[in-house]
């Protein structure tokens, strides 16, 4: 188990987080953090973008197979 510990800073509380954490998440000095507070427990994890479809589509690679007909098939769910 890691340990930590608080130092005050103006009107804040600052926690260090250990080197191991930091590289194994590939974090720096000013990556975003997502805190979660259960009963008294502090859940720390990376907070990571989420990819907006344009940037999914946009690293497509060109030039890919499409399936003969894809295009005009029905809906075979409730996709709609």
């Amino acid at each position: 188990m890691l340990h930590a510990s608080l130092r005050r800073s103006g009107g804040s509380y600052i926690m260090t987080v250990p080197l191991s954490y930091v590289e194994q998440n590939r974090l720096n000095a000013g990556s975003r953090l997502a805190l979660e507070i259960i009963g008294d427990e502090l859940k720390i994890r990376p907070e990571r973008a989420r990819k907006s479809l344009a940037d999914l589509l946009h690293a497509t690679p060109a030039g890919l197979c499409r399936a003969q007909g894809w295009d005009e098939l029905g809906a075979a769910g409730a996709e709609l």
